[in-house]
């Protein structure tokens, strides 16, 4: 398997949210020291906590994708370790964050962070149960799951854009797929009828082999894509 990275956008982003989280930890320490010494501006505790929140919700963001350690790229690199080198594995360097190409066709890889029990009913996907702590994780420490049927689309509609543009608006657009993938072990997926295969992060590799089987990608139409891709890495 390729591994494509593009190194530049991984440390500027880690920079930001290690910028991020240290500045949301001043400014809500800042309001607290302002709460306990002015008692009469409580106003300005509240702006430093809401502030400061919002900062905090940024640095989770950057920090799960680009600061966490091993990344999520390397996470992925990792888990899929083993593909034929008619694979190539783009990180950050298509319309996309992460993106497979190979054997088993065009894949959009959509990673999440979350643990606690996620479900999908009635068209949305939901994180529920965990009890206090999983709230309280959810305000401070982690990063909510979000509307992945909102996100996945954009992703999927913004690489076939590109897609068409690279290669030729008379080409055809061979079908892309999405796979959401969990990193946390201790996440409890009930897909039921998703339109979208989720898995925790040690069965793609597999998943992908027997898609492959099943669902054939011809090495010329790999190429084609590949082709319009970068093709090294940009530290």
């Amino acid at each position: 398997m390729k591994i494509l990275t593009q190194e530049k956008t991984i440390r500027r982003n880690a920079k930001i949210g290690q910028y991020t989280s240290l500045a949301s930890l001043v400014i809500l320490a800042g309001g607290m020291y302002v709460s306990f010494v002015y008692p009469t501006q409580l106003y300005i505790s509240f702006l430093a906590l809401f502030v400061g929140f919002i900062l905090s919700q940024v640095g989770i963001y950057f920090g799960n994708r680009w600061g966490r350690r091993p990344r999520i790229d390397e996470r992925l690199t990792a888990a899929l370790k083993g593909l034929t080198k008619d694979y190539t594995l783009y990180h950050f360097l298509s319309p996309v964050n992460h993106l497979l190409v190979g054997p088993a066709g065009i894949w959009i890889i959509e990673p999440y962070y979350q643990r606690g029990t996620i479900v999908f009913e009635r068209g949305k996907w939901k994180q529920k149960g965990g009890g206090f702590m999983l709230a309280y994780l959810k305000i401070f420490a982690q990063e909510g799951l979000g509307r992945p049927d909102i996100e996945t689309k954009a992703d999927l509609d913004g690489l076939t854009i590109a897609l068409k543009k690279t290669l030729g608006e008379d080409q055809p657009i061979p079908p892309i797929n999405i796979v959401m993938v969990f990193t946390d072990d201790r996440v409890v997926l009930q897909p039921e009828d998703s339109p979208i295969p989720a898995m925790k992060i040690e069965m793609l590799k597999e998943y992908l082999r027997k898609y492959a089987k099943q669902t054939p990608f011809s090495t010329a139409e790999s190429k084609r894509i590949t082709d319009v891709l970068p093709s090294e890495n940009v530290e």
